[in-house]
């Protein structure tokens, strides 16, 4: 028997300011919630610039707490008002000198669930990352939410194949990919690593990315945000290349149950040969 649930994905450009982004991805989340979404996801570090272009400590300015903080505060208040699901990446503190690229989780009622820091942290050209984050120190968590168990997997995670077998084995049916990746480096990427994700583990994977060319440099980010099925098809196209968009899609999360009883990866892997991709 079906089981249809509507998700919405945001992918903006930079606005030049904090306000207005937060501003604009409100907005996107209102008409998200019009058109029927139940869960909506924002693009990685979603109020600010891409910063990790430089290495400038102006930009732990762009620091909050989770969940003691104003970004958190006002999506809780937004859920509760929508009736919706909200994944929320930001830029973290835990205390001074200690970041996180993090997204929490807050459920159609309001009440906030918990949070993924990204684990995988880049320090590549254009990718300064080390210079702004520590890595996540909060393992894999699924999240029981209004439309079932989600999952978070941040940006550069997704070139990691443990972090999605350990969401699966958590139990999401749905993991989300907030992003902000850019079209010289890694497109030829993203029209991989997600379908094949979502194959191997057997469960709907959303990649939102940013979009547009920002100030800190000089390549451009390629949006295309999708959903992909558990059997790697990209559900009805993907976002703007260019341009802001919301990329609302229907879902039949029974298909997740279908296709491991299909497939059976799971009765079939053999943990116990795996101990040498973990040794130190």
């Amino acid at each position: 028997m079906s089981e249809l649930v509507k998700i919405g994905l945001v992918q903006s450009s930079w606005t030049g300011d904090k306000d207005s982004m937060i501003e604009a991805a409100v907005k996107q989340a209102r008409v998200a919630a019009e058109q029927g979404a139940r869960a909506v996801c924002f693009q990685e570090l979603f109020y600010g610039p891409y910063f990790c272009q430089v290495q400038d400590p102006a930009y732990y300015a762009y620091t909050e707490a989770v969940p003691h903080g104003p970004t958190t505060e006002l999506m809780c208040r937004l859920a509760a008002e929508l009736h919706v699901v909200l994944v929320v990446p930001v830029y973290e503190v835990e205390q001074p000198g200690i970041y996180y690229n993090t997204a929490f989780v807050v459920d159609a009622d309001g009440g906030y669930l918990g949070k993924y820091r990204k684990h995988h942290i880049p320090q590549v050209q254009g990718f300064w990352e080390k210079y702004y984050f520590r890595p996540g120190n909060l393992g894999y968590p699924v999240f029981d939410t209004a439309i079932g168990k989600i999952g978070v997997y941040i940006c550069y995670d997704r070139h990691f194949p443990e972090g999605w077998r350990a969401l699966g084995l958590n139990g999401a049916r749905i993991v989300f990919n907030p992003s902000a990746t850019s079209r010289s480096l890694s497109q030829y990427l993203w029209q991989l690593e997600q379908p094949a994700a979502a194959v191997a583990n057997q469960y709907f994977v959303a990649a939102i990315n940013r979009v547009g060319v920002e100030p800190l440099g000089d390549d451009d980010f390629y949006g295309t945000s999708y959903v992909v099925d558990p059997r790697g098809q990209i559900i009805d196209g993907t976002g703007s290349d260019r341009h802001d968009d919301l990329v609302v899609r229907e879902l039949d999360l029974s298909m997740v149950d279908e296709v491991r009883q299909l497939w059976a990866f799971y009765r079939d892997r053999r943990p116990e040969s795996y101990s040498e991709l973990v040794a130190p």
